[in-house]
């Protein structure tokens, strides 16, 4: 459990990093993904997730 609870506080730090070092940009962005249609955000979600499998298994993979 401590192990996940470590990961998931990464996570809230590399997602909020971005909201602290560049606010205004994030506003752009976002307006940018809201007006993406539905297709595309599925995808790159998609795509997101299996790089992060890939990423966690090498990263659990013993050498």
């Amino acid at each position: 459990m401590a192990y996940f609870l470590s990961v998931i506080g990464m996570v809230m730090i590399v997602e909020g990093l971005p909201y602290f070092a560049a606010p205004s940009k994030m506003r752009q962005w976002i307006r940018k993904l809201a007006e993406m249609p539905d297709s595309a955000l599925r995808t790159t979600g998609f795509v997101l997730m299996m790089l992060g499998l890939v990423v966690v298994y090498l990263g659990r993979a013993k050498p």
